[in-house]
């Protein structure tokens, strides 16, 4: 059984950065694959971004490609989430997630079987 939390959100200006950061707990964190998803006002569950267990493949949404960044440190069982130049449209509530289950990292969330419990990120503009 693996429990996340996520900390680091908050209410930033348009332009801005926040770096989300989540620490991860019950088994051994370089064993799964870790990623970031965000559900914003009336809209569904998204995927930002996935890092592989080494942290050397990562995987991003085209709308965050270029300012956000996926990273972790697996002797710290943490994994971060820099986001730069953010807008309006980046405003959701931001939640990390483990995939136990699988080699190969995924943008699916029905694949992610463990989950925090979200923190809001508000870009105003």
């Amino acid at each position: 059984q693996v429990q996340l939390v996520e900390s680091g959100g908050g209410l930033v200006q348009a332009g801005g950065s926040l770096r989300l950061s989540c620490a991860a707990s019950g088994r051994t964190f370089s064993s799964y694959a870790m990623g970031w998803f965000r559900q914003g006002p009336g809209k569904e569950r998204e995927f930002v971004a996935t890092i592989s267990r080494s942290g050397t493949t990562t995987f991003y949404a085209d709308a965050v490609k270029g300012r956000f960044t996926i990273s972790r440190e697996n002797a710290k069982n943490m994994v971060y989430l820099q986001m730069n130049t953010l807008n309006p449209e980046d405003t959701a509530v931001y939640y990390c997630a483990a995939d136990t289950s699988r080699v190969r990292v995924s943008r699916n969330r029905a694949d992610y079987d463990a989950w925090g419990q979200g923190t809001q990120i508000t870009v105003s503009s």
